[in-house]
């Protein structure tokens, strides 16, 4: 299947790099300078995703996310940052971006999180509000699957409710709406005694 996906950044290397990765992947892309130019396409072309740059002038990463939201609001929006801070992932998470890529931009991790995204873009669409109706938030669900794209190894609901702003029953509940859709593989570990401990990747 095709998919379009544009490139926000005021900077043309980066544009042209990005362009380079999509067409690598097998996907059509088209390119923006601004946000607002970004806004524009969107709301005139038939498009699956959008990689869109934090700091640009006049309209940063956050207002054009807010902006391409009234309009959409189920495109998936990666957003391109330096920034690694929880807080600034939190406040474009609440404004309706779906992930986050570190820049300087490494094209294996980018096309896998532009995979996972496509992925769940057809899923919503296939199943229209099925994220709403089983009371399941996106920004929550992909910061349960970046933590563990992002392992090497498997890892358990104590270890993920550790490293994210999330209680353990929600991860659990998480988890298991995840394996329910074939998107996580539970591997139960047995210790010396007690109960096993069930281990999750994402596949």
């Amino acid at each position: 299947m095709s998919f379009t996906i544009l490139i926000v950044d005021d900077n043309e290397d980066i544009r042209f790099t990005l362009k380079e990765i999509c067409d690598f992947a097998g996907w059509s892309s088209m390119e923006a300078a601004t946000g607002k130019s970004a806004m524009e396409q969107c709301a005139a072309l038939h498009l699956d995703l959008i990689l869109l740059d934090y700091h640009m002038p006049y309209w940063d990463g956050l207002k054009t996310t807010k902006e391409i939201r009234k309009h959409n609001s189920s495109i998936p929006i990666i957003i391109l940052t330096v920034d690694e801070r929880q807080e600034v992932a939190d406040v474009f998470m609440e404004a309706g971006a779906n992930d986050f890529a570190l820049k300087p931009i490494k094209a294996p991790d980018l096309i896998s999180r532009i995979r996972i995204n496509l992925k769940i873009a057809k899923l919503t669409e296939h199943h229209g509000q099925a994220f709403v109706d089983k009371g399941i938030s996106q920004s929550t669900l992909m910061s349960i699957k970046n933590y563990l794209m992002k392992q090497t190894n498997l890892a358990s609901i104590d270890e993920i409710q550790k490293e994210l702003p999330i209680s353990y029953q929600t991860v659990h509940r998480y988890v298991n709406y995840l394996e329910t859709k074939g998107e996580v593989e539970v591997i139960s570990q047995y210790g010396k005694q007690g109960r096993p401990k069930n281990k999750y990747r994402l596949l």
